[in-house]
Parts: C-alpha cells; sequence; structure tokens
C-alpha cells in the first residue's frame, strides 16, 4: 500500500462527492490506501469503509441534544481509528456539525488537513472561519463566490467547480436520456430527503399534492440510507404512487416538474432542467434557532446561487397541501415554468467550469506531496 489517506463524509451528499474524488485519486495514484466514513459509493470506489452515514445523520438542534451520547461515541471512534490508520492526510467532506468539531484534534496530532465542500461559514457560523484558517491546510471550495469570501479571511481556499456539474452530465452522457417518454403520463418527482426526520415531515404533504393532479405518474426517490420497510406505510397508503430506489437521476431525466426537500437535491433537480417546488419543515425549535443564526436570505442552493426568488420556497407552517399545490400549478407550463427554466440556464452559466472532482483530487494530491 502507498500514501495513506482517511476521508470523512457523514451524509448522502458527502457519499457520492467523496466517491467521485476517490475515483480521480486512485485514476493519479492508484496505489494510494484510503480508509474512513461515507456510505456504499465511497466504498465502491475502493475506499474501505469504517462507519455507514446512515448511522450519523441527526437533523436540526434538537435532534442532536436527543443523541449526544451517540454523537460522542462517533466521535471516539473516529479518534481511534484514525490515530491507528496514521494517515498522511485527512479529507474532510461537508459534513460540518460533525467535522468542524474533529479538525482541532486531527491537526494537534500533526497530521495533514483539506476540507473538501467548506462550511457555509457566509450564512452563519462566520466563527467557523477562525478554526478553518488555523486547522484546514488547503480548502476545496465548489460555490463561485466562496473562495474569494473565504480567502478575504486568510483561508488557503480554491474554487474547483461543483462536482454535481460532472455528476449530471457524467450520467446524461451515459444514459443518453434526457427527456421524458412522451408515451407515458407527465412524471412529477418526489424528492422527501435522505433523513429519517426529513422524509417524515415531508413524504405525507407531498403525498396530499399528488392527489390533487391525477393526470400525472407521481415517483417517490427513497434515500439510499433508509430501508424498504421505512417508506412501508406511505406507500401502502398512495398505491397510485411509485417509489424507486437508486434511480434519482433516472426519475429526474423523465420529469416534468418536481417536489423537493432542500438540500443538494435542489440544485440536482435544477441542472436536470426540471421545475421544483423547495419544501422544508423540522422541530419548531430547531427552526426558531436557525432562523435567528441565518444571515441568508434563502434557503435552496437554486436561489441562494442566483441571488433571487427563482424557486418558491415553502417553509414550516407555509408548507401545506393546499400552498404546495397551487405552487406546483405554476410551474407546470405557462410563463411561470419558462421563467424557472431561464433562470436555470443562468445558474448553469454561472456555476461555470466542469471537472470538479479531478480538480479538488489533484489539489488533494499536491498537499500530500
Amino acid at each position: 500500500m502507498g500514501r495513506k489517506i482517511y476521508l470523512i463524509a457523514g451524509e448522502a451528499s458527502g457519499d457520492l462527492h467523496g466517491s467521485a474524488l476517490i475515483r480521480e485519486l486512485k485514476t493519479l495514484d492508484p496505489d494510494l490506501d484510503l480508509r474512513g466514513w461515507g456510505g456504499d459509493l465511497m466504498e465502491s470506489e475502493g475506499c474501505r469503509l469504517v462507519k455507514h452515514y446512515r448511522d450519523l445523520a441527526f437533523m436540526g438542534f434538537v435532534e442532536v441534544i436527543r443523541n449526544l451520547g451517540t454523537i460522542r461515541a462517533n466521535f471516539d471512534l473516529a479518534k481511534r481509528d484514525i490515530e491507528r490508520f496514521g494517515p498522511d492526510l485527512v479529507v474532510f467532506i461537508d459534513y460540518p456539525g460533525f467535522n468542524m468539531r474533529l479538525l482541532p484534534w486531527v491537526k494537534s496530532k500533526g497530521i495533514r488537513t483539506a476540507y473538501y465542500i467548506a462550511p457555509q461559514a457566509w450564512a452563519w457560523h462566520k466563527s467557523r472561519v477562525k478554526s478553518l484558517r488555523k486547522y484546514v491546510d488547503k480548502l476545496l471550495v465548489i460555490l463561485p463566490f466562496e473562495e474569494e469570501f473565504f480567502r478575504r479571511h486568510g483561508v488557503d481556499a480554491s474554487y474547483v467547480g461543483h462536482p454535481l456539474l460532472d455528476a449530471v452530465d457524467r450520467f446524461k452522457a451515459r444514459s443518453g436520456n434526457e427527456g421524458q417518454d412522451s408515451a407515458s403520463k407527465p412524471v412529477i418527482a418526489l424528492l422527501p430527503g435522505s433523513r429519517r426526520q426529513e422524509v417524515g415531515n415531508m413524504l405525507p404533504v407531498m403525498l396530499e399534492v399528488a392527489m390533487q393532479f391525477p393526470g400525472f405518474d407521481w415517483v417517490v426517490a427513497m434515500a439510499p440510507g433508509l430501508s424498504d420497510s421505512f417508506y412501508h406505510r406511505w406507500a401502502e397508503g398512495a398505491r397510485e404512487v411509485r417509489f424507486v430506489r437508486g434511480q434519482t437521476y433516472e426519475v429526474l431525466a423523465q420529469a416534468h416538474a418536481a417536489l423537493v426537500t432542500s438540500g443538494t437535491a435542489t440544485l440536482e433537480t435544477a441542472l436536470f432542467g426540471v421545475p421544483q417546488v423547495v419544501l422544508y419543515k423540522a422541530n419548531v425549535l430547531s427552526v426558531w434557532i436557525a432562523r435567528a443564526l441565518v444571515k441568508v436570505r434563502y434557503i435552496s442552493l437554486v436561489n441562494i446561487l442566483i441571488d433571487r426568488p427563482l424557486v418558491v420556497e415553502l417553509i414550516q407552517e407555509a408548507m401545506n397541501p393546499r400552498t404546495v399545490a397551487s405552487a406546483l400549478d405554476d410551474v407546470l407550463e405557462g410563463e411561470g415554468r419558462a421563467k424557472v427554466l431561464a433562470g436555470y440556464a443562468e445558474l448553469r452559466q454561472l456555476l461555470g467550469k466542469t471537472g470538479a472532482s479531478a480538480q479538488a483530487a489533484r489539489e488533494v494530491l499536491t498537499l500530500l506531496n
């Protein structure tokens, strides 16, 4: 085995981006010894998996407090495993609630550090900038404005591009299928999130809306980290709705519109050119705290990047079957739909360069050398 890299991703999106990074790292240096936390995708690319992200996803302030014992045990496991492995470099991938707390400990052991997909310190937790400056040897950012923001605060940051551009383009090139099958009813994609709490909050409302639009083929993209049995209660009560696993991009490639839980999926949906309504609902106390701390006007990556309310965002009490149905109806055809699609073209241009994973891999190996 060659040089050792330890990677830590704690969510489905981190597993996706981590797997693409690993693929490029292995292309550049096949002898790398890779170990870490993530999911099936990272494991399939050659990372020896220590902990799966499905055991790590706690959403919101209140939920984190309820699971403090488990979280402490996870910190202890990470520290023991990193010490045993003895990596030359630790690559932190997103997942800031965990990674930002582990970062100082890793640096105290004299291990080099890279952070891929920066914590959104420009939105809240600006105190994290100080920690990044102190403990991160290289910050690899994926949003165009982040490089200048972090460099202005003394962090060695480089914009590598957004890895979702590559993931979506790679899927389209492989499938050769970007349009809807004209022989079937128009598809509406339901993307209720990747965590248990998210799905439990969002999916019931999505399914109620589906009952109001009988002329469409409604498809739920199930999260890879959640079991079929978890979805069973909703599948039984919504027999006219299809539930599919491991086919999110296939569903988006066919979709006419989508209802999407705020997160990475909003940008994926935009890159597939699918008009969407963005939804979010969580514990009332968690949302109250977040609203007090977060300093951005929007919750979806689409609106944050384009800096205007291109897609409708319905949060908490505003997210109900009536308001969601109305917002969805606006993007099914006509001027509302055309406006969103034009904004998506602008967004794609704004994101700029492709090849994020390859560029990130080159930066990681430069640091390793």
